[in-house]
């Protein structure tokens, strides 16, 4: 039987810095979702990737030096990474950047043009650079952005706008036929009241006065804007195609069935894309969703506070697993949620530990000593094993319940109520009184047997969420990772089957102040203030000026460098200095590539005496900085200064 198809998207990261836990969020929220219904036999589709145009990429890549490209390489480099340390399952990583999304959209942006739901115009407004959009003066909160609360500037330009208010009434209508279209009730509310019932105006969907983005393929005056190129990801990325060849990707899987994006950007997916979407005659996304936002407990997260939270970071405290455990347990259905270093290390230490760590040792090791670690059911049942088992086979569906209706955080508390129902059973049993007596022994045996099958289902179910959990739990208790319709049956581990001999710690118990003192240090690298190890350097004699100004230091532009073929650590470069060539060997090659060095302006001693390495005469000597670490840089100028500029 063919499988479901189910596509699943993430909002796509913008590429002008590091993602924040809060940003992580979403990625690990959407991999449970897509991973469960993977558990549940369906052919899923994930899709999440980066978005990398605007006039914010090109300043912040100005401030950097370096070009648009190179800096959204950087950054997107840094989110998938940071995406791929949570284990997060996706599909797809998009890039907007990507040659086929750049020319879709293109031919997205001429068909709508074509068809006139696109014309050329003027746009005056209050703008604001970090979120790219402009606002009239009565839509300012205390003359600042209602967005984001920065400053705005007054601009104008020539734009192209999209025929918004054409197609409001049927947006309108499509909702309130599809109650479950957007997700929690209260942002449909929102969007119906605030937005669409208000009326809507023309849609800014092109810029002239940056070019950072993708040419209007018959304007090259302007680039398409945000809302055209980056909402056009989820089918592009699926292989649509606006002249009618769309990929086989994009017929199995479009329209998608959730949108999972954060609730700040809600009005862009619930109302401009899905008349995008109608311009274009496609169909609707099934179903978007706004998820609250995870908060610092002390406010909002910002670097100069030292208080933004990273996802390596926690993951290096904590571990993987224990962080998608607390982001996606703590998190509300509909309101913001709070993180904070404390509140992870008393649930790490409450249930991680406690609850489910120490339920699987317990287990194991009294598997271990009463019966050298061989798991059987006897058939001697008690009153207490029939509500275990209740509980036990119960929990698929309840989880399911909750999925269904996106309620993750509900759903991990239903898999720990599971294990807390098991810890109880412990109590309620007592296997170490029962070990007392030899013929107590058979029911001990089932105890240990309803304990052991209890933990595998429970450990199954977990792991949508904490996958690699799911693993460790399953290979101490030597059991294979049930399939999904076995999960409402009790009864199926194999009796006579052995548990592993030496059980391991799932999760150690922290010590508060012990973490807290990471955290500070943590901390102090955020604010540029953290303990730094100078190097050591022996001191010299003293010289007079004299002495030094006998050394001759000149700008030097490096023209050509290669490697030397019979050394490992030496470059040799062609250097102009003035109007001459030299040729120089420095030691550098485990530091430099040679096209690293190729157009530098370095520092070059001129008057040493010419010496030979390796047989190559070098005529002079590139200045370079080294340091205890074992880094290396050499010495460049940090403005545009002319080959042959004495350093003095």
């Amino acid at each position: 039987m063919e499988k479901k198809p189910y596509y699943i998207t993430t909002a796509i990261a913008y590429t002008s810095g590091k993602p924040h836990i809060g940003n992580t969020y979403e990625i690990v929220l959407a991999d449970s979702i897509a991973r469960f219904k993977r558990m549940e036999g369906y052919d899923v589709r994930f899709q999440t990737g980066t978005d990398e145009h605007g006039q914010k990429i090109e300043l912040k890549a100005q401030e950097a030096g370096i070009s648009p490209k190179e800096f959204v390489d950087q950054v997107s480099g840094e989110i998938k990474r940071i995406w791929d340390l949570m284990n997060t399952s996706y599909d797809k990583f998009i890039r907007t950047t990507d040659k086929p999304h750049e020319k879709q959209v293109q031919k997205i942006f001429r068909k709508l043009y074509d068809k006139g739901d696109i014309y050329k115009g003027h746009y005056e407004g209050m703008y604001c650079t970090p979120c790219e959009s402009f606002f009239t003066p009565s839509q300012l909160v205390d003359g600042k952005c209602p967005d984001c609360g920065r400053e705005v500037q007054p601009a104008k330009e020539e734009a192209y706008f999209f025929k918004m208010s054409k197609y409001a009434d049927r947006l309108i209508q499509y909702i309130e036929e599809h109650p479950e279209f957007i997700q929690p009730e209260s942002r449909k509310n929102e969007m119906m009241n605030n937005f669409l019932k208000a009326g809507l105006q023309d849609l800014c969907v092109s810029r002239s006065s940056f070019k950072w983005g993708i040419p209007v393929d018959f304007d090259d005056k302007h680039v398409i804007y945000v809302w055209i190129d980056a909402l056009s990801n989820y089918i592009t990325g699926l292989g649509y195609d606006a002249d009618g060849n769309s990929d086989k990707l994009y017929q199995k899987y479009w329209p998608a069935d959730l949108h999972l994006i954060g609730k700040d950007i809600l009005r862009f997916h619930t109302i401009y894309w899905p008349i995008i979407l109608m311009a274009l005659d496609l169909p609707l996304p099934k179903q978007v969703f706004g998820h609250p936002w995870l908060l610092q407990g002390d406010g909002k997260m910002s670097k100069s506070k030292g208080n933004v939270i990273y996802a390596d970071d926690m993951a290096e405290l904590f571990g993987v697993d224990a962080v998608r455990y607390f982001v996606l347990h703590e998190m509300p259905f509909e309101n913001d949620g709070v993180i904070t270093w404390e509140l992870l290390v008393e649930r790490l230490n409450s249930e991680l530990a406690n609850t489910l760590g120490n339920l699987v040792n317990r287990t194991v090791s009294m598997v271990n000593k009463y019966f050298d670690g061989v798991v059987t059911d006897s058939g001697v049942t008690g009153e207490v094993d029939e509500d275990l088992k209740r509980v036990v086979t119960g929990t698929c569906a309840t989880v399911t319940e909750k999925m269904d209706k996106l309620r993750v955080a509900d759903a991990m508390t239903e898999i720990f109520n599971l294990f807390k129902r098991c810890n109880k059973y412990i109590d309620e049993t007592m296997p170490w009184a029962l070990a007392k007596n030899e013929t107590d022994l058979p029911r001990l045996q089932t105890v240990l047997y309803n304990l052991v099958e209890s933990i595998a289902i429970g450990a199954s179910l977990l792991e949508p969420f904490m996958p690699d959990t799911c693993q460790r739990i399953l290979e101490q208790i030597n059991a294979d990772k049930r399939a999904y319709e076995d999960l409402g049956r009790f009864g199926l581990y194999p009796g006579g089957r052995k548990v592993t001999d030496t059980p391991t710690i799932l999760f150690a118990r922290l010590d508060m102040d012990e973490v807290m003192a990471k955290v500070e240090e943590i901390q102090k690298k955020q604010k540029g203030e953290e303990d730094v190890s100078y190097p050591q350097v022996e001191a010299k004699e003293e010289i007079s000026i004299d002495d030094f100004d006998k050394v001759q230091l000149r700008v030097g532009e490096v023209l050509a460098c290669e490697k030397v073929k019979k050394s490992k650590k030496l470059l040799v470069s062609q250097i102009r200095i003035g109007d001459e060539v030299r040729q120089i060997v420095s030691g550098i090659a485990q530091y430099y590539q040679p096209e690293d060095m190729v157009g530098k302006k370095v520092a070059v001693v001129t008057n040493l005496k010419p010496v030979k390495l390796c047989g190559i005469e070098s005529q002079g000597m590139i200045l370079a900085a080294s340091d205890d670490a074992g880094n290396l840089s050499v010495l460049t100028t940090d403005k545009d200064i002319i080959a042959g500029s004495e350093i003095c």
